[in-house]
């Protein structure tokens, strides 16, 4: 029996979409399916509750191969190696030296150090990288954006005299001409110029990437998947056209371009994201007809280069979704979001410390988040199998949605003259606020959860000396704070709920919150959960109970407990018989509200009843006006 083969599915006769569409819709009792099962995201396609193998009929995806034009399945034919990279924010060259060198023996192949420019010199390129291998680890580097010239020709002679093998060297110099206007609002320098002196200053290096589109910033400023991916399209295509308009070869940009994305917590969508991403950019880069420099067998039918149109990813754990409260669930958002990268096939990734929102990075931090990554390669082997993804009916799917989407809003910056033309006029900053805006009442409202902030808080957790970082609207502080443009705005998903809990906090006026329970026993303690937790979220003390025989006992007891708040928690069909009572027995001792929206709502209001929390109730700005009268 254990040498043969059961085919197990033969046993079962085969069930067509239609079979399914039956006991689905006769399961929802008359319910509409399509309000019901369709989910619509984001980013305006629908997603079915279900697909099968008749849904990738027609889809093109699905005859790509691995390294092969136009790369949806990546750009790597053997393997899903990516590199790990740790940020090195220098303040001192030798101690970064030092951290580098340490880190490096901790998993690290992939170094990142952001530089100051007033500081730049031969021995300080010296002092930084003194030891370490430029053969063996990427070497990236950011700096002012006025300097990044000045640090290619430093890092160049740099390696000259070290007698490297130029050509082997790997690694990136972040000069990107349009984060600081979206970022900062600031304008400044000569683009073409900038570029085309960058480019030859780093010729012998041809494997740096030295323009960048920083579309992680759009990320972190709670842009929509969709926005990501059109908008850095359109980012990179403006590098393409400007350049090769000043007389630079197709060839010549495209291999120049890096691209840095955000991964958000949509786990399945930020997989068919960078999928997407591969492809589109391959097929624009493609329509450049680059030429090829050198002679390969990677060519297409009219003898242009498709080494130019593999994208190089570099992918970042978005900082929109960390929160200060319950901090450690970030390593959960950022395991999760690592491990959509790694499937879809990023060439390096960094993972955020869990406690960059409040904190300086210390060594525990920055070891967790090196570790997670090191977790999918080591233990999980995330780098051996190419885009496992393939094939599967639901990603390939998303993958064409979210390259529709995308690339219909790449077609309307295209139309409306270009990138630049849309960051000069603010209309991309406009887009991303207002996602921003939206994703903000969405959290407010619950339907965007947030674990540890706006549902299921640590009910006893106290921020203490813990603060949000605030954004500085200047670089280093030299520049006025005047914009050119329009900016981004990067209030974090939690930032309002981290405010008005740390308003609490800081009034010394914690309130106490006594759960009355009465009643049906499912109902009352269903809530009492639910109030629980609707009123942590404002950093109140919580009283649950067990249930009491009549209101008055409830009031009393909540009295002899000093309690700011009674919550009645019942039926709603007994709200009509208990609410009154309580509310009357309670006569203004403290603030009363009725766990529910049952149909006597109107006569519970009439009666002097106003607080009613609820699934339909926006909870961030219910407990603004709780906190108004509360916190007195």
């Amino acid at each position: 029996m254990a040498d043969s083969k059961e085919k197990l599915f033969s046993d079962f006769s085969p069930v067509s979409t239609e079979q399914w569409m039956e006991k689905v819709t006769a399961d929802l009792k008359g319910a509409d399916f399509e309000k019901k099962l369709v989910w619509k995201t984001n980013e305006g396609f629908k997603v079915k509750p279900f697909y099968r193998m008749e849904d990738l009929e027609g889809l093109k995806t699905t005859d790509a191969l691995p390294g092969e034009f136009p790369y949806l399945r990546g750009t790597k034919k053997d393997n899903n190696e990516w590199l790990v990279r740790q940020e090195i924010k220098v303040e001192c060259p030798k101690e970064a030296n030092a951290k580098a060198l340490d880190i490096l023996n901790k998993g690290i192949d992939s170094l990142s150090f952001h530089v100051k420019a007033k500081e730049l010199n031969a021995e300080y390129i010296e002092t930084l990288l003194k030891d370490i291998c430029a053969e063996c680890v990427e070497l990236n580097f950011t700096t002012c954006q006025g300097h990044v010239v000045e640090l290619a020709e430093l890092l160049v002679a740099y390696f000259q005299k070290k007698d490297y093998d130029l050509t082997k060297l790997q690694g990136s110099i972040n000069y990107d001409y349009f984060n600081k206007m979206l970022a900062k609002g600031k304008e400044k320098g000569d683009m073409v110029a900038t570029a085309k002196a960058l480019i030859e200053a780093t010729v012998v290096l041809p494997k740096y990437r030295v323009l960048n589109v920083n579309a992680l910033t759009l990320n972190n400023a709670g842009a929509y998947i969709y926005q990501e991916l059109g908008y850095a399209l359109a980012w990179g295509n403006e590098y393409m056209n400007q350049l090769t308009d000043a007389g630079l070869t197709a060839s010549t940009v495209a291999k120049r371009i890096k691209f840095n994305f955000g991964i958000s917590s949509n786990y399945f969508l930020e997989i068919a994201k960078f999928r997407a991403a591969r492809m589109l950019w391959a097929n624009i880069v493609a329509a450049y007809s680059p030429e090829c420099l050198r002679d390969c067998e990677n060519k297409g039918d009219n003898k242009e280069c498709r080494c130019a149109a593999k994208m190089k990813i570099h992918a970042e754990t978005s900082t929109f979704n960390l929160t200060l409260f319950d901090a450690h669930v970030n390593l959960l958002r950022t395991q999760t979001e690592a491990m959509s990268a790694a499937l879809a096939g990023v060439d390096s990734m960094t993972v955020v410390p869990f406690d960059k929102t409040y904190a300086t990075p210390d060594d525990f931090s920055e070891r967790m988040a090196r570790n997670q990554q090191l977790l999918l390669k080591e233990e999980s082997h995330f780098d051996k199998v190419i885009d496992p993804a393939a094939g599967s009916y639901y990603i390939e799917n998303l993958t064409v949605a979210i390259a529709k989407q995308a690339w219909e809003l790449f077609l309307s910056i295209e139309e409306e003259g270009g990138f630049y033309a849309a960051v000069k006029a603010g209309k991309v900053q406009v887009a991303v606020n207002e996602s921003n805006k939206t994703r903000h009442k969405a959290v407010a409202q619950r339907r965007e959860v947030l674990l540890g902030t706006n549902q299921f808080p640590n009910f006893n957790e106290k921020a203490g000396e813990k603060k949000p970082f605030e954004a500085t609207c200047c670089c280093g502080g030299h520049d006025t704070c005047e914009k050119d443009v329009p900016s981004l705005n990067f209030d974090r998903a939690a930032s309002e709920f981290e405010a008005l809990r740390l308003e609490t906090e800081a009034s010394g006026k914690r309130p106490k919150a006594f759960m009355l329970t009465i009643g049906n026993l499912a109902m009352r303690q269903a809530r009492a959960q639910y109030s629980c937790n609707f009123l942590a979220c404002a950093g109140y003390e919580v009283v649950d109970n067990l249930g009491f025989p009549t209101v008055e006992e409830g009031v009393e007891a909540a009295m002899a407990a000093k309690a700011d708040i009674v919550v009645l928690c019942s039926s709603d069909d007994e709200y009509a018989e208990y609410a009154v009572p309580a509310f009357k027995a309670l006569n203004g001792r403290a603030m009363f509200i009725v766990a529910g929206a049952p149909a006597c709502m109107d006569e519970l209001k009439a009666a002097g009843i106003e607080n009613f929390i609820h699934v339909r109730v926006n909870v961030l700005e219910t407990l603004k006006e709780f906190n108004a009268k509360l916190l007195k």
